[in-house]
């Protein structure tokens, strides 16, 4: 498999969805205009700089745009999932800083291979300034060949990015299967997988993309879900992330996985925060970052801590 076997997938069925639209070049502009499809769009972009990686008395979190964060805690900085360089379907975001503007990282955290969320372009980019790297078994095997400082773990295991605690969480993700022309091998569950983090601020989840599994609706209650609520079967789809922000009512919902990608008919990336909020306990809540925007981390209540549990 390759990273990009994802984007030729989305492709693929996003020129079948909007097909339609590309008819003969006879058309006026009003009747193009007739076949543009609403999509909701992330805020504009609030560019950062290195001054955002120096050390603080607090936890910040910034959303990268599609599924990225970056996160600054007491000065411990690591970004999960970063996407600043190169994807291969139309934007409707500009990323909030240029890989080579990044000074260093200790860490970054990788969920699964897809090049929506492990972009070698932007890793290879930030492999001189980065501590190291992480992600399961199968992706650190994807690592390696790339020459990064990587470390495979099994879902459960932890791991310490300085005073930081991080813990591998379930995912079931391995829709590649399903697509057998993408790929000659057999995906498992295991080679992808969320990030349950402990700060001294609070506590994050980042469950990465996956269908709904009972274990979303039983861990302690986090700070923060990093929370992707695209309507797609191979993530919660709409009605499964639902179900996990009322089993953490008050927790903040900072949204991913939307408002990046020009695709309003495919459901990983046409997500809209104003249908979320309708649906769910307590909708003053959802928070719609924009790129780049800063977020302060802050505990909601003492939890017990995922880290103890096998």
């Amino acid at each position: 498999m390759t990273t990009k076997h994802f984007a030729i997938i989305s492709s693929f069925l996003l020129l079948i969805a909007t097909g339609v639209q590309a008819q003969s070049g006879s058309d006026t502009t009003k009747t193009k205009s007739a076949y543009k499809k609403y999509q909701a769009k992330a805020p504009k972009t609030q560019p950062f700089n290195a001054k955002a990686f120096l050390p603080s008395d607090k936890t910040i979190l910034r959303w990268l745009g599609m599924a990225g964060f970056f996160v600054n805690s007491r000065g411990t900085t690591f970004m999960i999932d970063p996407l600043l360089d190169d994807f291969d379907m139309p934007l409707l975001i500009d990323f909030p800083i240029a890989s080579k503007d990044v000074p260093q990282l200790d860490a970054i955290l990788i969920t699964h291979a897809d090049n929506d969320h492990f972009s070698l372009p932007t890793n290879r980019n930030l492999k001189p300034v980065t501590g190291s790297f992480h992600s399961t078994v199968y992706v650190d095997s994807l690592m390696k060949n790339e020459g990064f400082h990587s470390f495979g773990h099994n879902i459960g295991d932890n791991f310490n990015v300085g005073p930081v605690r991080i813990k591998l969480t379930p995912a079931d993700h391995a829709y590649q299967n399903a697509y057998p022309r993408t790929s000659t091998r057999w995906f498992k569950n295991v080679d992808a997988c969320g990030f349950w983090i402990e700060t001294p601020d609070g506590t994050i989840w980042a469950p990465g993309d996956s269908r709904l599994m009972p274990e979303h609706l039983q861990f302690p209650t986090p700070d923060a879900i990093l929370f992707d609520f695209s309507d797609s079967e191979w993530h919660f789809t709409l009605a499964g992330a639902v179900k996990i922000a009322n089993a953490y009512p008050d927790t903040p919902l900072l949204l991913n996985h939307w408002g990046s990608v020009n695709a309003p008919d495919f459901t990983p990336f046409n997500a809209d925060p104003a249908v979320l909020k309708k649906l769910i306990v307590n909708p003053e809540r959802v928070i719609v970052l924009a790129p780049g925007e800063a977020y302060h981390l802050q505990p909601l209540k003492k939890v017990s801590s995922m880290l103890t549990k096998k």
